[in-house]
């Protein structure tokens, strides 16, 4: 017997696990009921013209509460997801104070309910106080898993010394995600650092500290007989090298990494581009072009970290490193898809299918039956320009403002309620936490 769906999307291009086919999304009580024709409906979206997508996850973001609200907090960094499209976030760690244990765990999730306006999940920074607790923690209902900063950090976040990772390695079970730069090699080369000169970051943060330290966490992964995953990856030899174990490693790039490139970058945008790891060379940005469409990178992350104006503006090298992203990630994307960079199919499988395959998220990232009713509506054909009035991230700037685009987000559903439909959010914040199998 037929259960006959509370809302219907019609008319539009869906983007399924079979293919894409014109055909009506049926969905009852937040969930995907069936792909097909649904004439009758308590409520109809018309998607004529428009491609319907698996809701778009961005599996690193910075949304700087506790502590750091002057920046960002869960409500306005939720906010600016939703309008780019974004249905569920991965949040960070590096907070004031850290998420490094159960209490802070708990703080965030409370803190994120019926605020965040997206679905949610929370990392649980490693430390070498914790290493043995987080067999524990990584099974919180709500968090994201492990997050180890073997460089740019600072305090007890910051995990560089290999019996320290190798502790942290063999306590738990889930995919740990890695920031991959090698600390002492950069504290050596802080010499290479020209005040003024942001151009000089990429300079000192130099490929083989992302090279080094990547060999490293790969081989102390091996060892320890556990997944881990490499976020924001700048250059091509890590691709390669990660091509070689995808056993024991998955890996991100962002949408900045693939669409600055240092020698326009720095001169334009000067401590705006500054960001860990940096922007580096148009050479570096083409090559992670080629190994992504040989489909190496598994997803994409915005790695969104805003900073206010105010410090941005510091003289280099005092000013912090980070910029937004998280509601720019899809716009930038759609316009690489449409200028032949790469595919939808290829889009969906790294905003997405890919997320949940790698991070064994539950009942998301696919249009399926059973599946959460969580759509990314875009318009593929229509353009728009990144202007600041459109930016809701409480830092108020973006290093792609004034940039023309062609694809435009129209509408974010997240379990069958629209956060936002062409620019305006919903009335109420109903994100709820995420669900993965490692934390059941």
């Amino acid at each position: 017997m037929s259960i006959a769906p509370e809302l219907v999307l019609t008319g539009g291009l869906v983007h399924t696990p079979s293919g894409s086919i014109h055909a009506d999304v049926a969905v009852r009580e937040g969930k995907i009921i069936g792909i097909g024709s649904y004439p009758d409906a308590a409520r109809r979206i018309d998607c004529t013209g428009l491609d319907v997508l698996p809701g778009v996850i961005d599996s690193q973001v910075h949304f700087r509460e506790p502590g750091l609200e002057h920046k960002e907090d869960l409500e306005s960094g939720s906010r600016a997801a939703v309008l780019g499209g974004i249905t569920a976030v991965f949040e960070m760690p590096n907070t004031n104070p850290n998420t490094d244990t159960a209490d802070r765990v708990l703080d965030k999730l409370s803190r994120a309910h019926h605020r965040m306006f997206c679905d949610h999940a929370f990392y649980v920074g490693a430390t070498a106080d914790n290493a043995e607790n987080l067999a524990e923690l990584e099974r919180i209902p709500g968090t994201a898993g492990v997050k180890i900063f073997m460089g740019a950090s600072t305090g007890s976040l910051l995990v560089a010394e290999d019996d320290a990772l190798a502790r942290v390695l063999a306590s738990g079970r889930r995919r740990v995600a890695i920031h991959a730069e090698d600390e002492a090699r950069m504290n050596d080369r802080k010499s290479e650092r020209v005040e003024g000169d942001p151009s000089s970051h990429p300079v000192w943060r130099d490929d083989e500290s992302a090279m080094l330290a990547t060999r490293r966490i790969v081989r102390l992964a091996r060892e320890a007989r556990r997944p881990i995953h490499v976020l924001h990856i700048t250059t091509p030899a890590e691709l390669e090298f990660l091509s070689q174990h995808r056993d024991v490693a998955t890996c991100e790039v962002t949408p900045q990494h693939l669409t600055l490139a240092a020698e326009e970058a720095y001169p334009r945008l000067g401590t705006y581009a500054q960001m860990n790891p940096p922007i580096r060379s148009g050479a570096h940005r083409d090559g992670l072009w080629h190994w992504l469409n040989q489909g190496v990178p598994d997803v994409l992350g915005s790695d969104h970290a805003p900073h206010t104006i105010e410090e941005k503006n510091k003289i280099y090298p005092n000013s912090p490193s980070g910029m937004p992203g998280v509601q720019t990630l899809l716009p930038l994307m759609l316009d690489h898809v449409a200028h032949g960079r790469m595919t939808l199919e290829r889009l969906i499988d790294m905003t997405s299918v890919g997320v949940q395959r790698v991070f064994g998220l539950v009942g998301k990232g696919r249009i399926a039956a059973g599946y959460d009713a969580d759509f990314t509506v875009v318009d593929r054909k229509g353009t728009f320009t990144v202007a600041e009035d459109w930016l809701e991230s409480r830092c108020g700037w973006s290093p792609f403002t004034g940039m023309e685009l062609k694809g435009r987000v129209v509408g974010t559903i997240i379990r069958g309620e629209s956060a936002m439909w062409e620019g305006q959010l919903a009335n109420q914040a109903q994100g709820e936490p995420l669900r993965f199998a490692g934390a059941l």
